[in-house]
C-alpha cells in the first residue's frame, strides 16, 4: 500500500495531477474520495485499497474532468476501470493525456467471483497479478438451455424489473446526454415491469461497450443477472467483429462505418 501512497503523494506534490480519485476509509468502509495537494496528510492517513468496495470511479472522473477540462487527474483503476477509460478515450469523453493511472490488481477470489478475463490493469501499484478467468460458467449454463427454456428464464428476469434506472445510472459507459430508455416514442411509460424491450435496448447499447465491471448487476434491486446478459452481448461482438472491449489498439466496430455504410449486398 505504501508504494501506491508514495506515487499519489508525488503526483500531487509535484503538480502532475490536480487531484486523485481513490478510496478513503469512512466508518470502516472504503468510499470514493477526491484527494488534493492542499491536504496531503490525507494520502498517508486515508488512502486504502478498495477491498470489496465497488464504485464507478470512471464515472466520477467524467464529472470532475467536465468541470475542470484543462486539468490532469489521477485515478485508481482495476482491470475493468482501465477498460472503461480506454473506451471513454475512444468515444471522446476523456483525454488520455490528462489521466494518470494508479493501478490495483484484483485478488484471485475477486477475479473468480467476477469471472474476469482481465483482472489487473496495465500498471500495478498495489497487489499482484492473478489468474484470469477466460470462460464464464454463468454464460455457458445459459447457452446450454433449450431456446424455449432460455426465453422463459429471461422473461422471468425481465418481469422483475422495476425500471429504477439503477443499471444505467451506475454504469461508467452510460455517458449519453439523452437516453433512449427515457424516449417517449421508444419506451412506454407508467408500466412496471416495463416492456421487455427496455432491457433489450440497453443490452444492445452495451454490446461492445460493456467493461464487465458488474456494477449494474450489483445495483439491481431485482437481482436480474445483467452481467450474464452483457457478457453474452460482448461475446457476440467478439465473434462477429473480432473486437474486445477495452482493447487499447482496436477500433470499435460502432465507429468504423462513419456517415456512409460500406456493407455490400449480393446481387439477386
Amino acid at each position: 500500500m505504501e508504494r501506491l501512497r508514495d506515487k499519489v503523494r508525488k503526483l500531487l506534490a509535484e503538480g502532475k495531477a490536480g487531484g486523485y480519485i481513490g478510496y478513503k476509509m469512512v466508518e470502516g468502509h472504503p468510499l470514493p474520495h477526491f484527494f488534493t495537494k492542499d491536504r496531503l496528510s490525507e494520502v498517508d492517513e486515508a488512502i486504502v485499497p478498495p477491498g470489496d468496495a465497488r464504485y464507478p470511479l470512471d464515472k466520477l472522473l467524467l464529472q470532475v474532468a467536465a468541470r475542470y477540462p484543462k486539468e490532469t487527474f489521477a485515478i485508481q483503476v482495476r482491470g475493468c476501470d482501465e477498460r472503461g477509460l480506454i473506451e471513454l478515450y475512444k468515444w471522446g469523453q476523456l483525454d488520455p493525456d490528462q489521466v494518470v493511472l494508479v493501478g490495483v490488481a484484483c485478488p484471485q477470489d475477486q477475479a473468480d467471483y467476477c469471472e474476469c478475463s482481465g483482472p489487473f490493469p496495465s500498471v500495478i501499484d498495489y497487489g499482484e497479478k492473478c489468474r484470469p478467468v477466460p470462460q464464464s460458467q454463468r454464460v455457458t449454463r445459459v447457452e446450454g438451455l433449450a431456446e424455449a427454456d432460455a426465453l422463459k428464464e429471461w422473461l422471468g428476469h425481465f418481469g422483475r424489473c422495476v425500471k429504477c434506472y439503477g443499471c444505467r445510472d451506475v454504469c461508467p459507459m452510460c455517458f449519453c446526454k439523452e437516453c433512449s430508455l427515457e424516449h417517449p416514442d421508444l419506451m412506454s411509460t407508467g408500466m412496471v415491469p416495463p416492456d421487455t424491450i427496455f432491457q433489450l435496448v440497453r443490452a444492445i447499447h452495451m454490446a461492445g461497450r460493456c467493461i464487465d465491471c458488474g456494477l449494474c448487476e450489483e445495483a439491481c434491486p431485482a437481482d436480474i443477472p445483467l452481467r450474464v446478459l452483457y457478457k453474452k452481448a460482448n461475446a457476440l461482438v467478439k465473434d462477429l467483429f473480432d473486437y474486445e472491449t477495452g482493447s487499447p489498439t482496436a477500433v470499435s466496430p460502432w465507429k468504423v462505418l462513419g456517415e456512409e455504410s460500406t456493407l455490400q449486398t449480393k446481387p439477386m
